[in-house]
């Protein structure tokens, strides 16, 4: 019998796929922190702008983050409303926390701050 949080397979293996980089899983579990502009990515990752903004696309076509353009900023942030979202959530939950990651950036001055507050 199927329960609510269960995710039929055909749906789970492309997100698990796309979560199976490094690169993506980190950025995924660094936004279970909150909100993350593309040039945050850059920085934390030494990857250049069009990588980061490569691994965000694939993402963002599989639903599991959304995109918000603010003046020359492109923010970044899970996608909550999405049907995988649970299981994203479930598999973030068993890694390491990332917010060491986004307070060294904040240190060194390089996280966005938009009208003055984080989402």
């Amino acid at each position: 019998m199927k329960t609510k949080a269960e995710v039929p397979i055909e749906k789970a293996a492309p997100i698990l796929k796309l979560l199976g980089d490094k690169t993506r899983l980190t950025m995924v579990a660094l936004l279970a922190e909150g909100e993350c502009c593309v040039c945050e990515f850059t920085e934390i990752f030494n990857m250049s702008q069009p990588s980061i903004s490569q691994h965000l696309r694939k993402l963002r076509d599989a639903g599991a983050v959304l995109e918000e353009r603010r003046g020359q900023w492109v923010f970044y942030s899970l996608n909550k409303e999405n049907e995988l979202y649970p299981l994203v959530e479930s598999l973030i939950s068993q890694l390491p926390s990332q917010k060491e990651k986004l307070e060294d950036l904040e240190r060194s001055g390089n996280r966005i701050v938009w009208c003055g507050t984080r989402r």
